[in-house]
């Protein structure tokens, strides 16, 4: 009994310490982020939320090394707008400006969401300028399009701008292919295979942990070592009054 309590503490301060990271994600997003966390020695843990959303715990010592690990690495992703979602609030009365702007919008977001779903790029952003020309009018501005893309620096960039490119340039009506730029930037996420970042480890009661966490488990242990002390002194307690409750046995002459 005294065990079960025992370990029942134990979880729950070191449930204590953990701090939510990142709520409201949904399954796929939640395994991601453990795992990338797991790759760079940070340990983190899922737990369920309501309407089937997850959210995602680290210890609370490591809160901020997490997060500098999940930025570099493009998590969690960015979320982007399709069209269904950029036109489902209109009236039923819109304006020509409304709605060019909603639709330069959607198509950047649209756009924006496939160059980011190529592999090895973490994030990309296309922001595309679609010029109102009138049409009585010869000399008109043309369509144009820059591309930014944040990528690995494992990832061979160059033989993809021509086809982000031309990919960019076919999802724009009028827009042409020497009119898209491609902006790439390589990232600082370092190897994660390779050189992923270990954390300075440390000795406490001959346990090999990271630094960061000594701090905490000494404070754990010695509530824990507090409250097996005050168990056992209920325990002895209780035995002691049981004892002494105890009637005492007749003893009769043979």
């Amino acid at each position: 009994m005294l065990q079960a309590i025992t370990l029942v503490l134990m979880a729950l301060l070191l449930q204590a310490c953990d701090t939510d990271l990142y709520t409201r994600l949904d399954e796929r997003e939640a395994n991601v982020i453990v795992a990338t966390l797991a790759r760079n020695g940070i340990p983190a843990s899922r737990q369920a939320e309501d309407e089937g959303r997850m959210k995602v715990t680290v210890d609370e010592d490591r809160f901020a090394e997490a997060v500098d690990v999940l930025d570099r690495a493009g998590l969690p992703e960015r979320k982007f707008a399709n069209l269904g979602e950029v036109f489902q609030g209109n009236g039923l009365v819109s304006s020509p400006v409304q709605e060019r702007a909603q639709m330069i919008y959607a198509l950047s977001q649209e756009l924006s969401h496939t160059v980011s779903q190529i592999d090895g790029v973490l994030s990309a952003r296309v922001h595309v300028v679609l010029p109102d020309n009138d049409l009585l009018q010869q000399n008109s501005t043309p369509s144009s399009a820059s591309v930014f893309v944040r990528y690995i620096p494992s990832l061979d960039i160059d033989p993809l701008i021509p086809q982000i490119k031309t990919l960019v340039a076919n999802g724009i009506s009028g827009l042409s292919y020497d009119k898209v730029s491609v902006v790439p930037v390589v990232s600082n996420l370092p190897e994660e295979t390779r050189s992923a970042p270990q954390p300075v480890m440390s000795s406490f009661l001959g346990i090999a942990m990271p630094a960061a966490s000594v701090a905490s488990a000494g404070w754990l242990f010695g509530l824990l070592i507090m409250a097996v002390v005050i168990l056992s002194g209920a325990v002895g307690w209780l035995i002691w009054r049981q004892r002494r409750q105890r009637p005492y046995a007749l003893v009769t002459p043979s």
